[in-house]
């Protein structure tokens, strides 16, 4: 019996379970579509295809023409005409309880990670819905990452949700492992979705390390499983996260990348007859996409910081996916592949970056020296060609020579070791050494205190920053 149908077993016998046996047959195959005889189930119903060779996982995606169409969670090899579809749940769960930390788990729930069978102690819906909005908690906390840049210049709150946007190659995948590492959230929840099969253990034990795995629950979906299980893997590590901040943690989710998961449900969509909308993306990429990110957030017991890493393509942040993604979140960061190319790591284009939570959950000197430190960059950037060029003499302009001062001293700030850790505090404290003034930095001890990495020094509890300065 397979992993999948393991699971089945497990996670079928509660409120969706059948009370009696359903069975329809396998009439023919499309593309990546079963077409069955008509079953009257509702979409989302998870069935098996009994076929010679075993059980195939297969979940209900839609009808057409009085058929039944399901789409696999395995292979499609062995599946002929006139075998038998059992419908096994008519509502799908996912395995959740804290012996879930340190383990590597599949689409469906189980264990990949050869440390045996996992010990749930409940089971949580696969799709649920989104917080009720009146019910979410006001974000007023930083959550420190481990990141200088990020904590100083673009800090993310407890309960945000933020895009980490760049092309392939640009360090997305270590700068998230620098994050698991040294952030200061209870849990953190990692989808590896689409990811290439090699970068998995590599991310595992280079990027993540044991102190850091210990803490984590992993969901891999590599980008040869079916695009039904890359989705799923979505969905699992969303109900995992819920579980962790229903116990009252802080957690962080991770999802390596939700442009993988929009390609996987492009598949998906395609197959049953959906109609090509914007660069072939279907009307329910774009109903998928706020379903999935809305579930992360700050409830009444606990949050969930949500960082989803996009891939856009040709390094345009403008792409259908990009642009949808970004108008969700509550914020983005973007990596510079120019940065990268100069060996600046992790490359994070301050100036393309915003945090649109950081103005309520930093003290005002903070907020006041990350703004003349972006105001430093802008300026330079505006004069960086006359400047490379020698065209521009010192003295021109007092701004300029003001910026052309303090960008070693700021690069030095911004750069970081993959493998140096950072807290809150050094990341605030140095950035007020740079734009602040001594009795700035004296003053921002008392207010923006996040929740801090262990090891780190506690300080007291965050003040709402006065006011609100957008950028």
């Amino acid at each position: 019996m397979s992993a999948v149908s393991v699971f089945a077993s497990r996670a079928g016998l509660l409120a969706g379970a059948l009370p009696a046996r359903l069975t329809c047959r396998v009439r023919q195959v499309v593309g990546l579509v079963i077409e069955a005889t008509a079953l009257a189930v509702p979409v989302g119903a998870y069935c098996q295809v009994l076929t010679r060779g075993g059980a195939v996982g297969a979940e209900v995606v839609g009808f057409r023409q009085g058929r039944t169409l399901l789409m696999p969670f395995g292979e499609l090899r062995g599946v002929a005409p006139g075998d038998e579809v059992e419908v096994a749940t008519l509502r799908q769960v996912v395995p959740v309880g804290p012996q879930l930390l340190g383990r590597v788990i599949g689409g469906c729930g189980q264990p990949l990670d050869g440390r045996g069978p996992l010990y749930a102690t409940e089971e949580y819906p696969l799709y649920a819905p989104a917080p009720d909005p009146l019910r979410r908690r006001r974000i007023k906390t930083p959550m420190a990452v481990g990141i200088r840049s990020i904590d100083g210049l673009l800090t993310v709150g407890a309960g945000q949700r933020v895009g980490i946007f760049s092309g392939s190659g640009v360090g997305k995948s270590v700068t998230l492992g620098m994050i698991a590492r040294n952030t200061a959230a209870e849990v953190n929840v990692i989808a590896l979705v689409g990811e290439r099969g090699r970068e998995v253990r590599e991310f595992l034990e280079r990027d993540l390390g044991e102190a850091g795995l210990a803490r984590s629950v992993v969901v891999v979906a590599t980008g040869d499983r079916p695009a039904l299980l890359r989705v799923r893997a979505a969905a699992v590590a969303s109900a995992v996260a819920e579980y962790f901040r229903d116990q009252g943690k802080d957690v962080l989710l991770m999802m390596d990348s939700v442009t993988r998961v929009a390609f996987a449900q492009r598949e998906i969509g395609l197959s049953v007859g959906e109609p090509p909308a914007t660069k072939g993306y279907p009307p329910s990429v774009f109903a998928l996409l706020p379903r999935l990110l809305e579930r992360s957030g700050a409830s009444e017991t606990g949050s969930i910081t949500g960082l989803y890493a996009v891939l856009v393509e040709g390094d345009d942040l403008s792409d259908p996916i990009g642009d949808a993604v970004r108008g969700i979140l509550d914020g983005h960061i973007v990596l510079d592949r120019k940065l990268a190319n100069r060996g600046h790591y992790p490359a994070v284009d301050v100036l393309g970056s915003v945090s649109r939570v950081m103005p309520e959950v930093v003290s005002p000197e903070h907020r006041a020296a990350a703004g003349r430190a972006v105001a430093s960059m802008a300026v330079y950037r505006s004069a960086e060609d006359l400047i490379n060029i020698g065209a521009y003499v010192d003295g021109s302009n007092p701004e300029i020579d003001a910026a052309k001062r303090m960008k070693p001293a700021l690069d030095d700030y911004l750069r970081q070791d993959m493998f140096a850790r950072s807290s809150f505090d050094e990341a605030r404290t140095r950035l007020l050494g740079l734009y602040g003034t001594s009795a700035s930095a004296g003053a921002a001890g008392a207010a923006g205190a996040p929740r801090v990495a262990a090891g780190s020094a506690v300080p007291r509890r965050a003040a709402p920053a006065a006011g609100r300065a957008g950028r």
